[in-house]
């Protein structure tokens, strides 16, 4: 029986997606985007300001922005949790989702997306959020990268 899959992903530029999509359908998975309720203007993007929303939810590292709807995992086996890399690590909104869900008897696999770092793109920092899962570290994936590729790394994983 092989396992079911899906990938999520929060993306804010559209980068995140493009991954996600070419991702999911090298390896046959589902796919469903994590929705903040309130989605990111640019103005919430600019890390440069001290006072953007993305700054300040990095600053509060408790912050939990609430989702516009959440994802049922219930039906898969493996997740893979894709995210931009927002100060090394995933964004709020990615912890929001984890920790909404019951991950007992799943697997999480994380990627991520950045133009230059791959810190933060394994996601163990993540691993708090959902402490019932296995985990099993990823990656950061260039917006570049092939299907085939991806597909090989997955075959990697041997989940």
């Amino acid at each position: 029986m092989s396992k079911r899959m899906l990938v999520t992903y929060f993306s804010a530029s559209g980068t995140t997606r493009t991954v996600a999509e070419r991702l999911a359908h090298a390896i046959g998975a589902d796919l469903k985007e994590i929705v903040p309720a309130e989605p990111y203007t640019p103005a919430d993007l600019d890390w440069r300001d001290s006072a953007s929303r993305t700054s300040v939810e990095h600053a509060h590292r408790e912050m939990r922005p609430a989702l516009a709807e959440p994802i049922d995992v219930e039906p898969y086996d493996v997740v893979f949790v894709g995210y931009p890399l927002w100060w090394e690590t995933a964004p709020r909104v990615v912890r929001t989702f984890l920790e909404s869900e019951d991950w007992k008897g799943r697997t999480i696999v994380t990627f991520a997306t950045s133009g230059s770092s791959t810190r933060g793109a394994d996601g163990v920092q993540l691993h708090d959020s959902a402490p019932a899962a296995h985990w099993v570290n990823g990656r950061r994936i260039a917006v570049s990268e092939s299907e085939s590729k991806l597909a090989k790394w997955v075959e990697g994983l041997n989940l």
